[in-house]
């Protein structure tokens, strides 16, 4: 289970990576490493919801990628960043780590169950 939970916070970090290239990316490196950066959150993110409660992982991930880009625009690109932005992010971290302490695994359908799909 925390190897699926590793992966989703790669995920959402990876998040912040693209989110920020979409923004500031200016040449085709910066481009290509955005679009890495994209496709491997969003192929985490599905392997994560194999395993996890979708609801639980999708706003886990976009809660990491939120806080993240909110801070890293402030720290590497002179953002602004007042109290109640931080006060917000600092909300959204809690209920992050509120649903992951109140969720499981995914229940196995029956198919997954029997070995078969």
């Amino acid at each position: 289970m925390t190897k699926y939970w590793t992966l989703l916070v790669t995920a959402g970090v990876t998040e912040v990576g693209w989110v920020s290239g979409l923004k500031h990316a200016s040449t085709w490196w910066e481009w290509l490493l955005t679009a890495i950066a994209l496709a491997f959150s969003f192929w985490s993110l599905m392997e994560v919801t194999r395993v996890l409660p979708i609801g639980t992982a999708y706003a886990a991930f976009t809660g990491i990628g939120a806080a993240g880009t909110v801070i890293g625009e402030a720290v590497f690109f002179e953002g602004e960043l007042n109290t109640a932005k931080l006060a917000l992010v600092a909300l959204m971290i809690v209920g992050i780590v509120g649903l992951k302490a109140t969720s499981g695994p995914k229940p196995k359908s029956d198919q997954e169950e029997r070995g078969t799909h």
